[in-house]
């Protein structure tokens, strides 16, 4: 039996929550803006390890992976924005923005992993 893909499954959990927090945003918050910003890069780091995952070579493999970490890097300055700007609590804030600072992490331990095994 193969062994489900952490990386593919978190990310697509934490996309989830991004539609999630995107549809909250808009429907109560009344925000349209930054919302539609954190969807769009909210979904795009599950999306891009995806395609990592079926890339042609190792150097598309980091290179998909890099473009993940720069789309989880953006989510995580829109959530920081919509906290500053108290459209998010401080709850609210930190429920998602945990989520978004491992997957971070997994992202860039993987890049690293990959660039050694390179050398």
């Amino acid at each position: 039996m193969k062994q489900p893909n952490i990386t593919l499954q978190k990310s697509f959990d934490f996309a989830i929550r991004a539609v999630h927090l995107y549809q909250y945003l808009k429907d109560y918050k009344k925000e349209f803006v930054i919302s539609k910003q954190l969807l769009r890069s909210g979904t795009s780091v599950g999306a891009n390890i995806r395609e990592a995952y079926n890339a042609e070579s190792d150097r598309d493999f980091i290179h998909k992976f890099g473009i993940a970490q720069k789309e989880c890097d953006e989510t995580a300055y829109w959530l920081e924005l919509l906290k500053a700007t108290d459209i998010l609590t401080q709850q609210e804030f930190e429920s998602i923005y945990v989520d978004c600072q491992v997957l971070l992490k997994i992202i860039k331990s993987i890049i690293l992993t990959k660039k050694q095994n390179m050398k």
